[in-house]
């Protein structure tokens, strides 16, 4: 397991690193940096982000500004070097670093690593200074997306303390070491690269493989910062069935003495993305089914610790996953080592994202290279992420498709060894000459939650692959809202737990008997900071997560997964907050990776449902009734309860909205605020009334919306598929205000209006 930053270590008694995280002095009302340390400051330990609540809690009103930071340090208190450098592992999103007043350095990009040499600038007694800024700019990636973008110094700080000769701390935050192995046969051969300042002429280089257990392989001395070594019999990394890991070390000796020394393990594989096969793993095909996953926490923003990683990873494994889609940014080294370490196959990227920007190029170019530099020697790493959902505005602009241009063959000259994808958004044309970039495809498709239904994603991808059969096409991001909210009649929309296990039932049949699909990703592991929206009755959050925000609560969604993915035997009973209900017989889904449940009622078996993942049981629903599910030898209890009257506890009641949908009169066979926009249109007195009041519910295009987008004519669209309550609950976020009169007005009005027979 690899050593947090958050103790001193060493690589070797001549490379020092120094923690720096304890005891900051930290300001959001500064305007210049301080001149002495500032005693009316607040005092932190990093890593801290200034947004851990307010950019939670929803509003859209989190600060975005300027943070200040001021540490002393005495030089006494440092190791003994010749040359020292800081390195920052996360300041979101661009940060200056002063020392003694000096400007040493200017970094934009909120999510790699960056360093400084401070050498010439250190005195016996030192004051550093950090800005740190994440206001809205039109150059620095991400601006709009759908998630925080949490301000601080939220990852490691620390001081690296080397000889006058040492492997390069200047390479775009990287090693200093760059191992390229490629399978041959029995064997592999490994190609490392370092970069060195200040080589001397009586200096050497040995280059040492040793195997997990910490054995010797195979070692060799030269001069040259290129060589390659062969491991005989390799041992291969293949993902969640053998993560197997190798160590390169690299040392520079003058004479007896080792001046430096770094190491990086890395792991001995070959894949392939295939058409028409998926991922293929050292030639077996390797199904990837998996998640998303966004790096902040309930109360902590994204200031994790590693216990916060290692929980991640241990509830990704529990599902079954096989993959991670890292979005949207680049995430702590220390996660990309648990993915190596478990056998996680990921998808890495840039946050180039949701809308492009003419003066963002050189910064997606930047944030490209630290990307790839510093993450290159991951086995689990497969493919680079240029760009998510970034035709937003069109899909034709010439200075969005040159600069994916530019991202691309950059992947391509940077790593020869892993193909290049994008996310592209779901009305993003089939024939887009922006499709043809990459070298793979995914899409980000939400019918059964944004519009459409859930039998939609199947045969989308179905006519992207007949259309492009050469092209391999995946799922980059699917899923829809759960909260504590429950029904027994659950209908997109109504945000309950148990329409979103019924979405992913039916999202995880479609992609089942899908094998060409080369990988496909929830979107989201976890519920995730979105301060912007106000949605679900729990503003500020994403509740799309098969997890809840604080990682409390498996939501039923999380089990299915299980049922499809895992081989650790389980059963489920899903419902288990959903206790009291109304209903004579009331169904109760169990989810299973075994291939019959037994289900008891007070004692007495319902009988056996055979069959694959989800089963389900229609259960008298009589005074209290104790639930049982067997599945071989496991089990799992729940409970209900019969009652006279819905339990209102159960129903959403959005935050400050003016209606809820229980409070709109509904006449059967007419139109309510309940029903679609889209089938509200196709009538012409729907197209007449939304000539008059129900024009007030849209956002024109070119109107700036949450999280910074701008409505075009393909968000215009997919906001059909919203009922007009649910819709009127969201405009808040965009700048429109409705009252409770308007809405009645309208409501009454689509009373008027007969539905036809078909709907």
């Amino acid at each position: 397991m690899k050593v947090p930053f958050h103790a001193n270590t060493k690589e070797d008694v001549m490379r020092t690193y120094y923690n720096f995280n304890e005891k900051w002095a930290f300001t959001k009302q500064a305007d210049r940096i301080p001149e002495v340390i500032p005693m009316d400051w607040n005092w932190v330990n990093l890593p801290h982000s200034w947004n851990a609540l307010d950019g939670q809690d929803g509003g859209n009103d989190y600060y975005r500004g300027t943070g200040y930071y001021a540490k002393t340090l005495d030089k006494m208190d440092l190791p003994e070097a010749d040359r020292y450098y800081l390195e920052v592992q996360g300041a979101n999103s661009s940060a200056d670093v002063y020392l003694n007043g000096k400007h040493l350095t200017h970094h934009d990009g909120g999510y790699s690593t960056f360093r400084v040499e401070i050498t010439e600038s250190l005195q016996r007694e030192n004051l550093f200074a950090v800005t740190v800024n994440n206001e809205a700019n039109d150059r620095v990636y991400p601006q709009a997306a759908d998630f925080t973008f949490y301000g601080g110094l939220y990852r490691d700080v620390r001081i690296i303390c080397v000889k006058d000769s040492h492997f390069g701390l200047d390479f775009y935050g990287a090693s200093g070491l760059k191992v390229t192995p490629t399978v041959k046969g029995q064997n592999a051969e490994v190609t490392v690269e370092t970069w060195i300042s200040s080589f001397k002429e009586n200096q050497i280089l040995k280059y040492t493989i040793s195997d997990q257990e910490g054995k010797e392989v195979v070692s060799s001395f030269s001069r040259e910062t290129q060589v390659t070594l062969t491991i005989p019999e390799v041992h291969l990394w293949h993902g969640r069935k053998d993560p197997y890991l190798y160590t390169m070390k690299a040392e520079l000796l003058q004479g007896e003495e080792t001046v430096d020394a770094v190491s990086s393990r890395f792991g001995c594989r070959t894949f392939k993305i295939d058409a028409e096969k998926g991922f293929i793993l050292n030639g077996e095909e390797y199904l990837l089914r998996g998640v998303s996953r966004h790096q902040d926490r309930w109360g902590i923003g994204n200031a994790l610790l590693p216990e916060h990683h290692e929980e991640d990873m241990d509830l990704i494994c529990e599902v079954g996953a096989t993959t991670i889609r890292l979005a949207h940014y680049q995430h702590d080294q220390y996660f990309y080592d648990l993915c190596d370490e478990r056998g996680m196959v990921v998808w890495a990227e840039i946050p180039y994202i949701s809308q492009h920007m003419p003066k963002g190029r050189e910064n997606t170019v930047s944030q490209m290279k630290e990307l790839i530099a510093q993450c290159y020697n991951h086995p689990s790493i497969v493919v680079w992420g240029l760009s998510n959902e970034i035709t937003m505005k069109g899909d034709s602009d010439p200075d969005l498709l040159e600069n994916h241009h530019i991202l691309n063959d950059l992947c391509h000259e940077m790593d020869k060894t892993r193909p290049t994808v994008i996310a592209a958004v779901s009305p993003c044309p089939m024939d887009s000459p922006y499709i043809n970039i990459p070298d793979v495809v995914s899409y980000n498709h939400y019918f059964g939650w944004y519009g459409g239904d859930t039998s939609m994603n199947g045969p989308w991808f179905d006519k992207f692959h007949e259309m492009h059969p050469h092209i391999p096409i995946g799922c980059s991001e699917y899923g829809c809202e759960g909260l504590d909210w429950h029904t027994s009649d659950p209908v997109q929309g109504d945000y309950t737990e148990e329409y979103q296990a019924l979405y992913h039932e039916e999202l995880i049949k479609q992609f089942d008997e899908r094998k060409y699909l080369w990988a496909t990703h929830v979107w989201n592991m976890f519920d995730f900071g979105a301060d912007a929206r106000s949605e679900g009755g729990e503003n500020g959050q994403n509740h799309k997560g098969l997890v809840t925000f604080d990682r409390k609560y498996k939501k039923d969604a999380f089990y299915a997964y299980k049922a499809w993915l895992s081989d650790e035997p389980f059963v489920h009973i899903c419902g288990k907050r959903y206790v009291n209900r109304v209903e004579d017989v009331t169904k109760v889904t169990v989810y299973s990776n075994a291939p019959s449940v037994e289900l008891f009622v007070n004692g007495v078996s319902l009988g056996s449902k055979e069959g694959k993942y989800f089963f389900y049981f229609e259960v008298p629903n009589v005074g209290e009734t104790e639930l049982v599910a067997i599945a071989g030898n496991l089990r799992d209890e729940s409970f209900l309860r019969k009652v006279d009257t819905f339990d209102e506890s159960y129903r959403l009641k959005e935050k400050n909205a003016i209606l809820n949908w229980f409070d709109v009169t509904i006449l059967e066979g007419y139109f309510s605020l309940n029903d679609k926009i889209s089938d509200i249109l196709k009538t012409p007195q729907g197209g007449a009334l939304f000539m008059g009041l129900f024009s007030k519910l849209l956002p024109k295009e070119g109107d700036k919306v949450a999280g910074g987008f701008e409505m075009n004519e393909s968000m215009m669209s997919m906001l059909g598929g919203f009922t007009v309550l649910r819709l009127s609950g969201m405009i808040g976020m965009m700048g429109v205000n409705l009252t409770k009169e308007d809405l009645l007005d309208l409501n009454a009005k689509l009373n008027t209006i007969k539905k036809p027979d078909h709907l």
